[in-house]
């Protein structure tokens, strides 16, 4: 807990970069690039006329996911545990829950995207119960002097909270890769972007709103399952054990989106020819990638087995920060890099709210990535890298060079095959 109870402000002051972020996507789509898919490589290729910075927003976007699927896995590993026996919660038992949850959802979207929708609907329908659950008679049960001291550990300490609390918004412009699929996507996406991020930053606030003001921040931050200890101090055991099932399936909906996306954009790079032909293969029988969603699935794995939960959740907060900045860099360009496609955006936003929109976008992701990069090298500065490697504790910015080099590698196979023919 860097921050304390106020991570019930940081998740309100996060809504701005956010919404202004959702404004290059409201842009882009409102073009009949809104009825095409690929999202922000679409997006950023036709800005910029080229596939280079549009694979890079490809790229972080995949790395984004992965390092989230990996989180995601473990914490729907803490919370299941919740509903099991005690037995359950040993480390081991954990790794395996974890693993075993990637597995499932590997194999509900290699079976064929009509499971991954009938799942994902069910799983929401529940979820959307429990936070009723959770939130309604918690406003009756708070207590005024547990959010006191409001800033924990100063304004630094909230500064540092930022990064992490933002993967809570992360993902909100999955929606782009539905163009296409959506009727009327040009003018109904854009308005979902606005209603679903607000209502989305309500909910947020009411939850931290009850959970600080029902438990003290020291306990919150023991807790493997917060949001089960705080519905266990008022409620009736079945209401509480239905509300760790609502956190089951928060994380379980996360998952299963979540093993959806890196696959479906490497799709989009072997299109292009900016990836190996293998990672684009279709299976016959169930029409899904199968092979990109088993690389999908190795990878989550691997970062699972490593124990670098902490560091998975900052790459791809660090990876997904990235990738809005790009965004946001785009829709800037826009109006001089490519004026035949701005000439047909028809959201309403004016021109002016627009070049704001990404100013404040630019500079709020810039701030994120230096708040992560600010404290890596405050790291590197103090240790050796065999001591952090033996302990587990490589920094973001060393993945990240890792991941680049990687993505390079890629990058460059098919381009050379392509000059060979």
């Amino acid at each position: 807990m860097l921050t304390g109870p106020s991570v019930i402000l940081a998740q309100a002051v996060l809504l701005v970069p956010v919404l202004a972020t959702s404004v290059g996507y409201s842009v882009f789509l409102s073009t009949p690039l809104g009825t095409e898919p690929g999202g922000e490589y679409t997006h950023i290729s036709r800005t910029f006329g080229g596939r280079r910075m549009a694979f890079v927003g490809a790229w972080l976007k995949i790395i984004s996911y992965l390092g989230a699927l990996a989180f995601l896995a473990l914490g729907f590993a803490d919370y299941l545990a919740e509903l099991l026996p005690g037995g359950a919660r040993a480390g081991g038992v954990r790794t395996a829950v974890a693993v075993a949850s990637l597995v499932l959802f590997f194999a509900v979207h290699a079976a064929g995207v009509r499971w991954f929708g009938r799942i994902q609907v069910t799983m929401v329908a529940l979820l959307g119960l429990s936070i009723a659950v959770l939130v309604v008679p918690g406003l009756f049960a708070l207590h005024p002097a547990y959010y006191r001291p409001f800033f924990t550990h100063g304004v630094r300490g909230f500064a540092a909270a930022l990064p992490p609390l933002f993967f809570a918004y992360a993902g909100f412009e999955s929606l782009a890769q539905t163009a296409g699929e959506v009727r009327d996507s040009r003018r109904r996406l854009p308005r979902v972007f606005l209603a679903g991020l607000v209502g989305t930053a309500v909910v947020y606030v009411l939850m931290c709103v009850v959970s600080f003001g029902v438990l003290p921040g020291e306990r919150l931050q023991k807790s493997a399952a917060p949001m089960t200890e705080v519905g266990a101090q008022y409620l009736h055991a079945s209401a509480a054990w239905f509300v760790t099932l609502g956190a089951v399936m928060a994380l379980a909906t996360s998952l299963n989106a979540t093993m959806l996306v890196p696959s479906r954009m490497a799709l989009v790079l072997v299109r292009d020819g900016l990836a190996p032909q293998w990672a684009g293969r279709i299976s016959e029988r169930t029409g899904t990638p199968v092979i990109g969603l088993l690389a999908t699935l190795a990878v989550a794995v691997a970062l699972v087995l490593s124990g670098q939960v902490s560091l998975a959740l900052n790459m791809a907060v660090f990876a997904l920060v990235g990738l809005y900045l790009l965004h946001s860099v785009a829709l800037l360009l826009l109006p001089s890099w490519n004026p035949a496609l701005f000439a047909t955006v028809e959201t309403p936003l004016p021109l002016w709210l627009q070049r704001v929109a990404g100013v404040v976008s630019i500079a709020s992701m810039a701030g994120l990535l230096w708040l992560q990069v600010d404290a890596d090298l405050a790291v590197l500065a103090t240790t050796t890298l065999r001591q952090r490697v033996s302990t587990h504790a490589l920094t973001t910015v060393e993945l990240a060079v890792a991941w680049a080099v990687l993505g390079l590698v890629l990058y460059a196979i098919p381009r050379r095959s392509q000059s060979a023919a």
